[in-house]
């Protein structure tokens, strides 16, 4: 899905024959920004600033893959120029302009508006470097269940630890582990029978004490109050990461799930309209490796969770 179409903010913008063509970003930003086009027909985006940020920009400089970053004197007044320079990216690019634009509204004046930029440059490279294939909407609903433990799960064991504890981005059998917990999260659409797919003989055995299995039901369902989108999610995360480490892990463990912040994934907006947990133990239907006959491997089966109800649990955390 190529998430560029007419409502481009590049799309009416003509490509000039000096200087650059913009049009003013939507939102009040600290200080005025603008979506451009070079000479070359490149796609800008433009931060003007007041007072000589040259020091400040040269101490914090960052090279990002696929966007030039310059910080221009031009008529008596510095512009920091961000210059995509390939229209392949261009997607990319405009999901994290827009990203951008909402963070200047929080700013305050030129220099917080220039540590705010550089800040999401720094960040922006990790996604530039490792952007992945567009997700499904089975990959996108599956993050966002994910996401949603992760959330809960930031109260009782703190940001840093509650992101180390994410496995599923690094292919871990289970999608989280921490102390001697397990945890497989699962996602159902709010039509989906009532069933759970587990997609190999790994996901429910572990050599931890406690293995529990967590299954979210989304609905989508825009015009509620409670409803988020994969992208707003997202943010609400990185806005509660109290360190540059958890946020730089988090970031790189979303690239692990092929995500960057594009336009298209703010929709659906879910919202979890049922959460259920149960405790893998005993005689918990699974089949698991050490339980296959030699010869048998990449195992995908169904669970029908009616007929795992005697293993049903409140908690699988303190109050997560």
């Amino acid at each position: 899905m190529n998430s560029m179409t007419e409502t481009s903010p590049w799309a009416d913008i003509q490509t000039p024959t000096s200087d650059y063509n913009v049009k003013r970003v939507a939102g009040a930003t600290a200080v005025p920004c603008y979506w451009g086009r070079d000479t070359s027909g490149s796609c800008l985006f433009i931060i003007e600033l007041e007072g000589d940020h040259a020091v400040e920009f040269r101490r914090q400089t960052v090279r990002v893959n696929g966007i030039d970053v310059d910080l221009r004197n031009e008529g008596g007044q510095q512009r920091l120029v961000l210059t995509l320079e390939k229209q392949a990216d261009r997607d990319l690019f405009e999901g994290l302009c827009r990203t951008l634009a909402r963070a200047l509204e929080n700013a305050s004046d030129s220099a917080s508006s220039l540590a705010v930029a550089m800040i999401h440059l720094r960040r922006w490279k990790t996604f530039m470097a490792g952007r992945g294939q567009h997700m499904s909407g089975e990959q996108v609903r599956g993050l966002f269940a994910e996401l949603t433990f992760l959330r809960e799960l930031i109260g009782p064991l703190g940001t840093s630890a509650a992101v180390e504890a994410w496995m599923g981005p690094e292919r871990s059998h289970q999608d989280f582990i921490f102390g001697n917990t397990a945890i497989e999260i699962k996602s159902l659409s709010g039509a989906e029978r009532s069933s759970v797919r587990i997609s190999s003989e790994d996901q429910l055995e572990s050599l931890n004490d406690n293995l529990f299995l967590r299954i979210y039901r989304l609905s989508d369902m825009p015009d509620a109050t409670s409803a988020r989108s994969l992208n707003a999610l997202i943010l609400e995360i990185q806005a509660s990461l109290d360190s540059a480490d958890a946020v730089e892990a988090f970031d790189s463990k979303l690239v692990a799930h092929s995500y960057a912040p594009l336009p298209e994934y703010d929709q659906p907006a879910f919202v979890v309209q049922e959460i259920k947990s149960y405790r893998v133990e005993g005689d918990f239907p699974r089949l698991v490796r050490s339980g296959l006959p030699a010869g048998i491997s990449r195992v995908k089966f169904d669970i029908e969770l009616e007929q795992i109800e005697d293993y049903a649990c409140d908690k699988v955390l303190g109050g997560a």
